[in-house]
């Protein structure tokens, strides 16, 4: 993948940093992967290649296959790369399939992640970001969730990031480390520059589904609700595009690094797009009809889930740059033609 193109303009620490960046070879670590790389810190890589893919990795960092669950070897990777902070990103992310399959889901999240951070301890690798969500908020009683909003996840995938985030904070209190959760709203987009996006086989996020569905590659965009108690019924979420939220990451390591205290805050824009303004999206950007078909609810889909970030703004000085929903679209889009 060609990488190194500078394209952020984000400033990092004065001196370079090494770090390991779990899942890199999927969506959201191979964005982050470009972040780091473009700034100039050494990065390595490991991934099971279960759900990632190898050809994401950029060709400027080092690829090490394996789990995250596997002590002795992340030990040895953060010995001999001498890694200074790790950024979590391994995992199951598909909600339904944690309802059907939940020891999955504790297994590939929660457990992996007790050893990846037994591994961390025992190295003295001290500064840690999470990759966490917003299911962890699950069916809130307000429309606009704040990082005090009360956590009570619907669903195994939710619960299964919540006890991370239990699992750091009583490590913090433990020992000398600290760390930054981040919690996801719906990520979409790709990289401006075209150098990598969503190429995970069973990907299920709304906006590449709808993508592939005006490209003719998939029968019809499945509609999951419409009744739910939304504006047009159908499901609200807050968008973020990738890029931005490789930004958030980069803040938070940064922050890390300076010194600050752990903290968790949200990632999104504070507003919500129903499925059927995403679907209208993709028609204005692709000029393409997106075939639609409409089905029941899936187990664990909160309503309507937006997001308050003016934490992350206020603290770490985060300010997005592709807000804009067309402009996530764009990036989306021309990367799904690209996969052709």
């Amino acid at each position: 993948m060609r990488c190194g193109l500078h394209l952020h303009d984000l400033k990092g620490p004065n001196l370079t940093s090494t770090i390991l960046v779990t899942g890199g070879a999927g969506y959201i670590g191979s964005h982050m992967i470009l972040g780091l790389i473009d700034r100039g810190d050494r990065v390595v890589v490991i991934d099971n290649l279960s759900t990632g893919v190898r050809e994401q990795v950029c060709s400027d960092a080092e690829l090490v296959e394996g789990d995250v669950a596997d002590t002795e070897l992340v030990r040895d990777i953060l010995k001999r790369r001498k890694v200074d902070a790790v950024i979590h990103f391994a995992g199951s992310v598909i909600v339904p399939e944690s309802v059907t399959d939940p020891l999955k889901y504790y297994d590939n999240n929660t457990g992996a992640t007790r050893n990846l951070l037994a591994a961390c301890i025992a190295e003295g690798v001290s500064r840690f970001v999470f990759s966490s969500t917003a299911a962890v908020y699950g069916m809130p009683d307000t429309t606009i969730v704040t990082e005090e909003t009360p956590t009570a996840p619907i669903n195994p995938y939710g619960r299964s990031k919540l006890m991370t985030e239990w699992m750091l904070r009583d490590i913090a209190a433990a020992h000398p480390f600290r760390f930054m959760a981040l919690r996801y709203f719906n990520v979409a987009g790709a990289d401006p520059a075209g150098r990598t996006g969503q190429s995970t086989p069973r990907a299920t996020h709304l906006i590449k589904r709808a993508c592939q569905a005006a490209l003719g590659r998939v029968p019809a965009l499945d509609i999951f609700g419409t009744d739910f108690d939304t504006p047009d019924g159908t499901g609200v979420r807050d968008y973020i595009h990738v890029s931005d939220l490789i930004a958030a990451h980069l803040l938070a390591l940064d922050a890390l690094a300076g010194g600050a205290e752990s903290n968790v805050f949200n990632c999104g824009y504070g507003r919500g797009l129903s499925v059927r303004e995403i679907i209208a999206a993709v028609e204005r950007v692709s000029g393409n009809k997106v075939p639609a078909r409409e089905g029941p609810r899936r187990a664990g889909d909160p309503g309507m889930l937006v997001a308050d970030s003016s934490k992350l703004t206020r603290q770490l000085g985060w300010t997005p740059r592709h807000g804009d929903i067309d402009e996530i679209v764009k990036s989306a889009y021309a990367w799904e033609k690209h996969l052709a």
